[in-house]
């Protein structure tokens, strides 16, 4: 099957002789500079076509703000014309959204710039003034070296208007011409541009290679971390693989106790085969990992995506994750000549419910666009769907990773501005709708080099970034750490571990573990726990309030809260759970039902757990219990004993709204006479303040 290959750029690379020019000649942003770039394109001679066909080179390339920085030798991302180094003059002409008082024409030509032979605005009344004339043209022709982003400065801001058309002679310059943007503005100095990049991104930043233990003279990309930091998993080219040490497989090492990681091991069968294997997506328990290619039976591998589980045994052999109408209009040609789809990549949402994925489709802005889909009741995948032109661009998009705070995601573009042949961008969700996302910021010359960067990857602390980078490598990619900086921390989260026991027993019992937010009734997450292979694990974002239950057939669940509302870093929690068996005599207490201070009102939320309750009695028609109510010790013990009986009859009345009969619910208040905990401290006191149920018979 095709493999991973991060250096697959066919549309343009960095001219060395251009890149310390342009870090020099712009270092400020012209965000500062109230710039309107063109938005719409009135006319056009012709178009061409770039080789990852969809809006490559058309005339919307030449629309918004420059999508490249850096001389190249050609973009997908700016308009060419059809015709090549001929005599006919070609041209485009733009409108802005607005007309305004014009002191500064520019023109990105960043494609073998001094094809420009005139540049022409159209005032208000559409009348013709020449800004940039032939003249103009062949005196910036014979400067030794042409400035690729042309400023026309006009005398004064007389001119009023917002069209600009810009003509071009093929034949003045050898190769293809490009126009990347045009944009207009009242400024009376040579406007600079430099790349958008994350506030506060220091200019310095050591990425350390992780050495001889993870990397080799071949290839080590694509590093997946487990949520916990503790397992690097990756794919990597090397002569212990199973096929051949040009085909890849999936490696993995642990972290030792001095942060340093053990010597890697290839992580064996069934999920490395002979063909080329690749790790894309961890689930926060680490105990699912999502494949590249669907596994067959017979040892071949077709496209998609496939996920393996861990079990007593060891890793599973690969399931598809079935993808409505999954497939990739990019094929590729193979030693053998068959035509084989290439590679995607994903990333799975913490939840397991959202999958991004990088892809070329149809309806792809050009080359490989980012993608979600979504898993629906019978397992399966709905048909992706385009995160939108935000972050997408007819250049390529790929290595997507989704934080664990389900937000905020890193990719690698090759058609936003950047300092290389793919740099790592960061944006984050704005809604549900997966469809609107923050304009990506670059994480920087200190992460980006001149190469091609990507797959970068954080664990739930937050701590440190790994990423693949070919730049100071021991031969071919390896992978890097580096301290991760504020401005690009996702959300803080934290990682929830522990067991789930039987109550009375106090035993390991096998279950699904469920996490939900307190004031709402929606779940929130959900993992399954087995006592065979290790803690339940789960990440919840913090600053939230939760409730926490486990799931079993024959059991209540004893919910727990968990109050993360105040945390505003990471921080791991080792929480057990536990689960009633149904039996008369036991006592559940509703840590999930809340009410309103000194008042017998139900907050909303409380209602899940009431609803549990329900469904328990329903099943068990001839079951009985005891509603038992208690307060702390605060306040007068009349006015306790009387909120502790309101209280109860409250959960009484909800129970009988829903169809229990009332001769089934016995309560009973007891106020402050039986606590639990010391009144000493408000912790303590909140143990106190509960509503309990017994059951008397089944």
């Amino acid at each position: 099957m095709f493999p991973l290959q991060p250096h697959s750029i066919s549309h343009f690379r960095i001219s060395p002789r251009w890149l310390l020019y342009v870090s020099l000649a712009l270092p400020l942003a012209g965000r500062s500079q109230a710039i309107q770039w063109a938005d719409r394109v009135v006319s056009v001679s012709s178009e061409g076509r770039g080789e990852g066909g969809g809006k490559q080179m058309k005339a919307s390339q030449a629309l918004g703000a420059p999508s490249v920085l850096l001389p190249v030798k050609s973009t997908p991302c700016a308009w060419a014309p059809a015709n090549v180094d001929g005599n006919t003059e070609e041209s485009i002409t733009v409108a802005m959204a607005r007309p305004q008082a014009i002191r500064q024409v520019l023109v990105a030509e960043w494609t073998n710039p001094g094809a420009i032979v005139r540049v022409i605005v159209y005032d208000t009344k559409q009348q013709e003034h020449v800004v940039f004339s032939e003249k103009q043209a062949a005196s910036r022709a014979s400067d030794k070296t042409i400035d690729p982003l042309l400023r026309i400065i006009l005398p004064d801001s007389s001119l009023v208007g917002q069209q600009v058309k810009v003509v071009l002679n093929p034949s003045r310059t050898k190769g293809i011409n490009q126009i990347d943007a045009i944009g207009i503005t009242t400024a009376d100095k040579p406007v600079t541009l430099a790349v958008t990049v994350a506030p506060n991104t220091p200019n310095t930043l050591e990425k350390e290679n992780l050495g001889t233990n993870i990397n080799s003279p071949g290839q080590e990309v694509a590093p997946v971390i487990s949520p916990d930091g503790r397992t690097i998993y990756f794919t990597r080219t090397h002569k212990g693989n199973i096929g051949n040490a040009k085909t890849q497989d999936v490696w993995y090492a642990t972290l030792n106790t001095d942060r340093s990681w053990s010597e890697a091991k290839n992580i064996g069968a069934p999920i490395n085969n002979a063909d080329n294997n690749a790790i894309s997506g961890i689930s926060p328990d680490g105990k699912t990992i999502y494949l590249l290619n669907v596994y067959k039976p017979d040892g071949s591998l077709n496209f998609g995506v496939s996920k393996s589980t861990f079990s007593k045994g060891g890793w599973t052999f690969p399931r598809e994750c079935k993808i409505t109408n999954n497939y990739t209009r990019q094929p590729t040609e193979t030693s053998n000549h068959e035509i084989t789809p290439p590679q995607m990549e994903i990333t799975v949402a913490p939840d397991g419910l959202t999958m991004l994925l990088a892809v070329q489709r149809s309806e792809t802005e050009g080359d490989r666009d980012l993608y979600v889909s979504f898993r629906t009741p019978d397992l399966s995948w709905s048909e992706p769907k385009s995160l939108g032109a935000v972050v997408n661009t007819a250049a390529e998009e790929s290595a997507p990773f989704l934080a664990v705070d389900n937000r905020t995601l890193y990719f690698t573009s090759e058609g936003h501005p950047g300092f290389g042949n793919g740099d790592i961008f960061v944006t984050h969700r704005l809604d549900d709708s997966w469809a609107n996302w923050s304009p990506p910021e670059n994480l920087g010359p200190a992460v980006n080099t001149p190469e091609w960067d990507g797959y970068f990857t954080i664990p739930a602390s937050g701590d440190y970034a790994y990423l693949s980078s070919r730049a100071n490598s021991l031969g071919e990619d390896d992978i890097f750490r580096l301290k991760l900086y504020p401005a690009i921390r996702p959300e803080p989260v934290a990682i929830i571990s522990g067991q789930v026991l039987d109550a009375i027993s106090k035993k390991p019992v096998s279950t699904e573990v469920v996490s939900g937010l307190l004031d709402t009734d929606k779940e929130f997450s959900k993992v399954e726990y087995d006592p065979e292979t290790g803690e339940y694990k789960m990440v919840l974002p913090t600053q939230k309030a939760y409730k926490l239950s486990a799931r079993k057939d024959g059991y209540f669940p004893m919910t727990e809260t968990l109050d993360l509302s105040r945390d505003k870093r990471f921080r791991d929690i080792r929480r057990n759970l536990y689960i009633m068996p149904i039996q008369p005599g036991a006592k559940v207490v509703l840590r999930g039902v809340l009410f309103k201070q000194s008042e017998a009102d139900l907050l909303p939320g409380s209602e899940a757990e009431l609803d549990q309750l329900t469904t328990l009695l329903a099943q068990y028609p001839a079951m009985t219990i005891l509603v038992e109510g208690h307060t702390d010790n605060q306040g007068e013990w009349n006015l306790n004993m009387k909120l502790a009986e309101d209280r109860v009859q409250r959960v009484k009345q909800y129970l009988i709204t829903k169809g229990v009969t009332e001769n089934r619910i016995q309560t009973k208040a007891w106020g402050p006479s039986k606590p639990i905990a010391s009144n000493e401290s408000e912790e303590k006191r909140r143990l106190n303040r509960r509503v309990e149920f017994t059951i008397l018979t089944l």
